[in-house]
């Protein structure tokens, strides 16, 4: 398997299973690997590109790193990276009490699925109505699969810590 910034972190860790590990050591963001309920879910869409993010590198950067733990050549240098978009104020749909407010950190530790939770939440909601996931890191996946859905959302760091995402339903 060729490492690249659409690799797919569960299909790369089953196929460079010693990868985990230097992972885990590289940032401490990716101890959440070892989670059962992320592994399940989360991993089996994020791809390197977003967990680049999650991790506060460049793409790139983070790929070439794993490239080079098994022996591939790194990838050109001349991509652009991927950065987090965070616009200066938070968008008028934002309210100042969401609807509904989700621990991210508390669900994975119940062991339940944030993006399955999140859409049961979701529907439970009328249309214009905000949820607020609060994560200790960027939760790209998430952040993608739900635009792509053709929800609206926004994402503050607060600090390296804690992250905000706020999903409008249409």
């Amino acid at each position: 398997m060729e490492i690249t910034p659409e690799t797919n972190i569960n299909a790369l860790l089953e196929t460079y299973p010693q990868l985990e590990k230097f992972l885990m050591e590289l940032n401490p963001k990716y101890k959440k690997l070892k989670n059962p309920v992320l592994r399940r879910t989360i991993a089996r869409i994020a791809t390197l590109k977003q967990v680049a993010l999650i991790g506060g590198y460049e793409t790139l950067d983070l790929v070439n790193r794993l490239r080079e733990q098994v022996g591939q050549a790194p990838l050109d240098q001349g991509e652009k990276p991927a950065k987090h978009e965070e616009k200066e104020a938070p968008p008028s749909w934002i309210p100042e009490e969401p609807a509904v407010r989700l621990d991210g950190g508390a669900l994975l530790d119940a062991e339940k699925n944030p993006l399955a939770e999140v859409r049961k939440a979701l529907k439970q909601q009328p249309p214009g109505s905000v949820l607020l996931l609060e994560t200790d890191f960027l939760p790209a996946p998430l952040i993608d699969t739900f635009r792509e859905e053709g929800y609206q959302v926004y994402t503050r760091e607060i600090d390296s810590q804690h992250y905000r995402t706020w999903i409008r339903k249409a």
